[in-house]
């Protein structure tokens, strides 16, 4: 579809960030006189010279996000329209320059006695920066010299080059070729894989599949070039300021111990050949001799699943919701009547869903909406982000709203189960549950498993770069390979072109976010168990969490609702909950 060809209603409504192109121009127009910190230096020292700092470093950061989410909204309707790729490119330079004018900060802050900075931190008039401080007294290791710090500064904006590249290859020049989709000549374009990827027609499926591989095919070495460029960047970064390697540096910016990570890893190692089981029996139940990785997507059973047009998939999430209490349905119900959501599929849009927001402002939420099982869920997924975006900036100051990336994959997949769950205890036709449950095991499979695969395969890839060996696409591919075959095992055909699909990977771009998917399922499964069970306290609980912002450490936030990922116990329930969920469905079998 065209732009211009889109219901009102079924787009998102930015008229509350800016009224017009030519507000944003104005408002724009007068921030750069603002970017002056020069008079903040050697002020810090005092809880009032750093109080001035902080207040004068907050009001133009919330001006500026404000300009950068109208200006990237707007660039997502259509990434071909240079004007708003100007609009966020000017952003970004502007940012990079707020990061050179305070870059000061950090290195003053840090050359304090620490006794300093523990006093700052217990100063109620900086109540709103201790988790702040606190981490800067963390990092003091890690802080470089004024003029380094401004040198790392300048070099954030040549070096986004790399994922700013794979934006405009993936949804702009990547050569999509033409598929016959129902009698008509349509561009295989991503939303329309995903569609055939579902369906029951395996030769269609595998057309798509050796279509779309073979168009990324095409720019592999170019795509490999640029993954490589977006390593030496998280490289350059980490031996810039002394780490032990980029995971550990990822980690450190999240305030995560490192053994929730191993924890993750090693339990999934350790569920393997559960999955190989879900694996083979998928096999069997096609009745394939040879099963190739196009034949994981469609469900087992002959019952189509969810066909719904939005509406009506919007009421199924309100129903499935319903546990997390009527203030959280009301804010579901705000978001689809205010226009928060921009939700067709348009010729040049981005691709994929996400939620985005900024502080003073209600999130917005990109879909590209199919009519399909994953794209009901999409639904609950993103706004699972907004109402945790809209709690954090309701409930903590600026300085505090913008939770961390460990846990923002959270409230999203709790939306997920709850509206599982709820399907699963609604329904009474033995079809459809069989369905639901198949749904639900691909949920794990997909989110838990396949996202811990690709977190496997960045940490290997990084690991490659850091030890002197240059990425290129055999070496990327071969070790993407290796990894299909530990986590699918033997029941499935590893082929050529599945080895490639590193290349097609957006999140890739920002580096150690994937295994946040996989740690938000897992602690998703847990919470959405408790409110099931325990209903209102847990709830309140959960609610606490959400309202949590970046007040403390995402791992402290998380036990707020009754999960602590350091220990073992969360990932083995979710394990657990895979393997029920797979011998009930066996036994339906």
């Amino acid at each position: 579809m065209k732009r211009r060809e889109v219901q009102e209603r079924y787009k998102w409504d930015l008229g509350g960030i800016f009224a017009s192109d030519e507000a944003w121009e104005e408002a724009f127009s007068g921030l750069e006189a603002k970017l002056d910190f020069a008079k903040y230096r050697g002020t810090l020292g005092t809880a009032e010279g750093l109080l001035a700092y902080f207040t004068a470093q907050d009001a133009l950061a919330e001006e500026a996000l404000k300009l950068f989410l109208y200006a990237h909204l707007r660039r997502d309707e259509d990434v071909s329209v240079t004007k708003y790729g100007s609009y966020v490119a000017k952003l970004s330079a502007f940012f990079s320059r707020f990061d050179e004018e305070t870059a000061f900060a950090t290195p003053e802050l840090t050359a304090l006695d620490e006794s300093v900075l523990r006093a700052f931190c217990t100063d109620p008039r900086l109540k709103d920066y201790d988790y702040v401080l606190s981490r800067i007294i963390a990092g003091k290791k890690h802080t470089l010299s004024e003029a380094e710090e401004r040198i790392l500064a300048l070099a954030g904006e040549p070096l986004s080059t790399a994922s700013l590249a794979f934006m405009m290859l993936d949804n702009v020049e990547l050569p999509l070729p033409e598929i016959e989709w129902k009698g008509e000549k349509m561009t295989l374009s991503h939303g329309l894989y995903s569609v055939i990827m579902d369906g029951k027609d395996r030769a269609k499926r595998k057309e798509a599949y050796e279509l779309y591989y073979d168009a990324y095919g095409k720019l592999l070495g170019t795509i490999a070039t640029t993954y490589f460029g977006n390593v030496q960047k998280d490289i350059f970064y980490c031996r810039a300021r002394g780490y032990d390697s980029c995971l550990s540096k990822a980690l450190f910016e999240e305030d995560v111990d490192e053994k929730v990570y191993r924890n993750l890893i090693e339990s999934v190692h350790a569920a393997c050949p559960v999955m190989h089981r879900y694996i083979a029996l998928r096999k069997k139940l096609l009745g394939y001799d040879t099963m190739y990785m196009y034949d994981i997507y469609p469900s087992l059973v002959e019952v189509e699943g969810l066909k719904l047009s939005y509406e009506e998939a919007y009421e199924l999430v309100l129903k499935g919701l319903a546990p997390l209490g009527e203030e959280y349905n009301a804010l579901l119900r705000r978001g689809r009547d205010e226009r928060w959501i921009d939700v067709m599929e348009t010729e040049g849009k981005r691709s994929g869903a996400y939620s985005s927001g900024t502080y003073g402002q209600h999130p917005y939420v990109l879909l590209n909406y199919q009519r399909t099982t994953h794209d009901v869920f999409t639904i609950a997924h993103e706004m699972g982000h907004s109402i945790h975006t809209y709690f954090s900036n309701r409930t903590q100051p600026f300085a505090k709203a913008d939770y961390k990336i460990f846990v923002a994959e959270v409230a999203s997949t709790v939306n997920e189960v709850l509206l599982l769950k709820y399907l699963l205890r609604t329904s009474e036709d033995a079809g459809l549950k069989r369905y639901l449950l198949n749904y639900f095991i691909d949920m794990i499979r997909t989110t838990l498993f396949r996202q811990t695969q690709f977190a496997e395969f960045e940490e290997k890839a990084h690991a490659m770069a850091e030890a002197g060996e240059p990425l290129n696409k055999d070496n990327l591919s071969a070790l993407y390979r290796g990894l299909n075959e530990q986590y699918y095992g033997p029941a499935i055909v590893h082929d050529d072109r599945i080895a490639t699909e590193w290349a097609r990977i957006p999140h890739f771009y920002t580096s150690f976010y994937v295994y946040k998917y996989a740690t938000g399922i897992t602690a998703a499964v847990c919470i959405a168990d408790r409110i099931l069970k325990e209903g209102e306290p847990a709830v309140r609980d959960y609610f606490r969490f959400l309202s949590g912002g970046c007040s403390t450490d995402p791992v402290s936030l998380l036990k707020f609702a009754g999960v602590d990922l350091s220990s073992e116990e969360p990932f083995a329930a979710a394990m657990r909950e895979f393997e029920r969920a797979l011998d009930e469905f066996e036994a339906l079998s």
